[in-house]
């Protein structure tokens, strides 16, 4: 019932200028953002990685609507790219194409993405493509499929609520291009292109997984990075893969940084490859008010936060 509200407030100027500037709020959003400068998140991949974990950071910022603000955040992906590689961090990076100057100019946004997954090459690190909202999902996938036929670092993200997405998905595995981070996805989206309920989420999640990790895609290059909290989900996946003899090292499960923590560390200490997402910057505003709108037990602990309790 929250989950549109919460949805159009990460879009309200006077709602971030409230949150973004209320010290009590700062302090909770730190449970989900790795901090708002760079050193920040690097000091969170140094103890993902030493608790034998890997990671994926994100340099949060979107929909900008100025060149000057696409290249600079083409620049902070680069230096942080450098910065994992000098220090030897196991992270790749992960980036929203609104970020990289879509709204602007795609072509400019191609470029400046290129650029990115260029740098990451050199440093032999993974850049994972974020997909957006539901409007830019054939954007997304026609920018992705061109950088697969220049770089193999790269991969994109697919959301399982949509309808559309088991045929993107075989469309990918098909074409040899299937390395893909499955979500269930945070935007609001319409009922008639979008399942909104919790089954039929867990259902496709499932399904989508065993497409991704079946012998057959496998062969064809495909690598499923399961991003999910749901533990019905991520242990089905697993039950599945080690009755289908599929290798440990063949997918992954994700998490979002500062969610469920305990379990992070089961699932690293049993043996599965466990990646956290870790988010970083200062416009954390946006990225911060869908992870309240997907689970109200993140809103409860805002609000109780903000009161003191």
């Amino acid at each position: 019932m929250l989950r549109r509200p919460l949805i159009a407030l990460s879009h309200s100027g006077s709602a971030r200028r409230f949150v973004t500037g209320f010290p009590p709020a700062r302090r909770v959003a730190r449970r989900f953002v790795a901090g708002e400068a760079r050193a920040d998140a690097l000091a969170v991949i140094r103890q993902l990685n030493q608790s034998g974990m890997v990671a994926t950071v994100d340099y949060l910022g979107e929909h900008v609507t100025e060149r000057e603000a696409a290249l600079a955040n083409v620049s902070e992906y680069l230096g942080v790219l450098d910065a994992l590689a000098s220090e030897g961090l196991q992270s790749g990076v992960s980036l929203k194409l609104s970020a990289m100057g879509l709204h602007i100019d795609p072509a400019f946004c191609f470029d400046n993405v290129r650029t990115v997954v260029a740098r990451a090459k050199q440093h032999d690190r993974f850049v994972r493509i974020d997909m957006e909202e539901s409007s830019l999902v054939d954007t997304t996938l026609d920018l992705y499929r061109r950088l697969r036929s220049e770089f193999d670092n790269v991969g994109t993200v697919i959301q399982a609520y949509l309808h559309r997405t088991k045929a993107d998905v075989q469309a990918l595995i098909d074409e040899g291009n299937a390395d893909l981070r499955l979500v269930k996805g945070a935007y609001d989206e319409p009922v008639s292109i979008a399942w909104r309920d919790r089954p039929s989420i867990q259902r496709e999640l499932t399904e989508l997984s065993e497409m991704l990790l079946a012998p057959e895609a496998r062969s064809r290059g495909a690598r499923l990075a399961l991003g999910s909290h749901d533990d019905v989900v991520y242990n089905a996946v697993a039950a599945w893969a080690a009755a289908h003899d599929v290798p440990p090292d063949a997918w992954e499960i994700q998490f979002l940084y500062g969610i469920r923590r305990d379990e992070q560390k089961r699932l690293a200490e049993e043996g599965h490859r466990m990646r956290v997402y870790v988010p970083y910057g200062q416009s954390w505003y946006p990225y911060f008010m869908r992870r309240l709108a997907e689970k109200p037990a993140n809103l409860v602990f805002f609000l109780r936060a903000l009161i003191g309790d």
